[in-house]
């Protein structure tokens, strides 16, 4: 976050130094790839925790855990838990989950988009002699 130098009160600086440390935390919370492929996921309407397992490739029962209660606790998802034998649960986005969820939408069109190219850039990068200083020594 950039923060903006304010004319005004140290109230005013401590109200954005708030929301730069804020803004960071919630950053952190929703910026990995199971966070944004439950998000995905979920864009799809509710979903039980077995479903979300299935539709989230390669993700763990307790990732699958941690990530549900942090989107959860930044309001992004709705966790019902139904009154039977076994309880159902299910996961449902928030208006502010939904709106994420464009987001990411976008993320995933432009990567789509660009893949050939992080490819291509990819490979003569990761290429010795497209790259000699980066050359991987043997460890001899």
């Amino acid at each position: 976050m950039v923060t903006k130098q304010l004319k005004g009160t140290s109230e005013d600086a401590a109200t954005v130094t708030r929301a730069d440390s804020l803004a960071r935390e919630i950053f952190s919370d929703i910026a990995n790839k199971w966070a944004l492929l439950i998000i995905e996921a979920l864009g799809e309407g509710t979903r039980r925790f077995t479903e979300l397992r299935g539709d989230v490739d390669g993700i763990s029962h307790k990732m699958l855990t941690q990530n549900l209660r942090l989107l959860e606790r930044n309001g992004l998802l709705v966790r019902t838990v139904h009154p039977t034998v076994p309880p159902r649960v299910e996961y449902t986005l928030t208006e502010p989950g939904r709106a994420l969820r464009a987001t990411v939408d976008a993320m995933c069109d432009w990567t789509h988009r660009y893949l050939a190219d992080i490819e291509s850039a990819r490979n003569r990068f990761d290429t010795p002699d497209a790259a000699p200083h980066l050359r991987q020594t043997s460890g001899q």
